[in-house]
């Protein structure tokens, strides 16, 4: 069995994580990444939740990895073709940063904004916001007050720190980590999940995630209208299952549900199609940075 990362950024509705004042880091190294992934010492992704690292920030990523950290964009269609006109390097090429702030306790978006500063140092990088009416898939419930039997309020699940039983059947040992989206490739099954997230988060993830699969590349954003957090598993069929004809003596492949079956039957949610305004991250310049 394979685990595979899913490493998440952004918050779809919240772009504006813009420097005021002078935020940097205290000392700051930058250099290639070489060698073997080396994980953060904290999650990169949406949402608020945050480990305190005495002001450090240990990580090995590509440079729109960083802007979608800095900026609290996520890296969904829309955003991957605006950053898909810059050179190859800048999605490809991974560097190592080590830094460290001033104070020893700076929240979440107080590391992002100082990430905003040293990528105008290192990298010259200077964006902009535009607003954009794109094309997009509401997240909504299939029947109105009922969630699904995978989507639990995580006040009915054990704490973060007792992982309690594992949610996948097959797989006893397996447990998802709080506030950490991850996957789990089962052959011709994949299943995601988290604990403890946010609906805007998880539809901002489902936007990465199932564009693939939906082959329609729309961000997603939340419209189910419910609070508070919670603990979901997903699983989906990677292949599409081909209907028997009718004279054939084999059963439809029973290879398991598609993504959109998935959604309904097991957290209760369906897609709309729907237009929206959407902030779109520019970027005006950006340049290799001068190692140190």
């Amino acid at each position: 069995m394979r685990f595979l990362l899913l490493v998440i950024v952004g918050i779809l509705n919240a772009p504006a994580i813009r420097a005021q004042g002078k935020m940097a880091f205290d000392v700051a190294s930058v250099k290639p990444g070489k060698g073997a992934f080396v994980p953060s010492n904290f999650p990169l992704d949406p949402s608020d939740d945050y480990v305190a690292t005495n002001g450090r920030l240990i990580a090995d990523q590509t440079l729109a990895e960083y802007i979608e950290f800095a900026y609290k964009v996520w890296g969904n269609e829309a955003q991957s073709r605006e950053f898909s006109h810059l050179a190859k390097w800048v999605n490809n090429d991974r560097y190592s940063i080590e830094a460290r702030a001033a104070t020893g306790n700076p929240t979440k978006d107080h590391m992002r904004l100082m990430m905003q500063a040293l990528l105008a140092d290192r990298f010259h990088l200077t964006a902009h916001f535009e607003t954009r009416e794109i094309p997009v898939f509401e997240l909504r419930l299939a029947k109105p007050g009922k969630p699904g039997p995978r989507l639990i309020s995580h006040a009915d699940a054990p704490p973060c720190d007792k992982p309690g039983a594992s949610p996948v059947a097959d797989h006893p040992s397996f447990y998802f980590a709080c506030h950490m989206f991850s996957a789990v490739d089962l052959g011709t099954r994949l299943l995601m999940g988290s604990r403890d997230v946010s609906m805007d988060v998880l539809a901002g993830t489902l936007s990465e995630v199932l564009a693939g699969p939906l082959a329609f590349g729309r961000p997603i954003i939340d419209k189910t209208g419910l609070s508070g957090r919670f603990d979901f598993t997903l699983e989906w069929a990677r292949e599409r299952r081909i209907p028997a004809s009718a004279d054939s003596p084999l059963a439809s492949d029973p290879i398991g549900p598609t993504p959109l079956e998935a959604l309904r039957e097991q957290l209760g949610l369906k897609l709309e199609p729907a237009k929206a305004a959407i902030p779109i991250l520019v970027i005006d310049r950006v340049e290799r940075p001068s190692e140190n």
